[in-house]
């Protein structure tokens, strides 16, 4: 398989908070923007895989501002790894200030995908090749996640975990 880069693959979705979707605090609904979130990262995955893709986990989500009902929201998601069947992808959830049009992070967020065939089983997906600084960061730390998550759920030994290792040895 031909490897792919994350601009490659990489979805942006913007909408608007409208009053169905806020809390009595007139805020977006964190279920909301996960479903979001969620959305735009299976659209990445997809095209990256350009197969059927399924949601494995959530691994990491940060509510850090207030989404206001009426505020511009934009869903940013690229592939940071692909491993054998699955890809992880990274979400940054930015808003716009309705006055002066400055965008601001609001939330991120870090899910993994499992692309699967018409019977739901894992098929390979291609390699992930990152070209920029941040992509480069964010594929190495990748691993480092999958080995920290396979060491936790029992599924890997911590002296195998080479990458997490790394980090306490220097």
């Amino acid at each position: 398989m031909e490897p792919k880069h994350p601009k490659d693959s990489k979805t942006i979705l913007t909408d608007l908070v409208l009053p169905s979707e806020t809390n009595p605090l007139n805020n977006l609904f964190g279920g909301e923007l996960l479903a979001r979130m969620d959305r735009a990262a299976s659209i990445a995955a997809r095209r990256h895989s350009r197969r059927i893709v399924v949601t494995a986990s959530v691994n990491h989500v940060a509510f850090k501002k207030t989404i206001p009902l009426g505020s511009v929201v934009t869903v940013e998601a690229n592939i940071s790894r692909s491993f054998k069947s699955s890809m992880e992808v990274i979400i940054d959830v930015w808003i716009e200030d309705r006055e002066s049009g400055i965008r601001s992070k609001a939330n991120d967020a870090i899910y993994t995908f499992v692309a699967v065939d018409d019977s739901g089983l894992p098929v390979p997906v291609p390699p992930l090749q990152p070209e920029t600084d941040v992509e480069k960061e964010r594929y190495d730390a990748a691993l480092r996640r999958k080995q920290l998550s396979l060491v936790l759920a029992g599924k890997m030994k911590p002296q195998e975990a080479t990458e997490l290792k790394a980090l306490f040895e220097n």
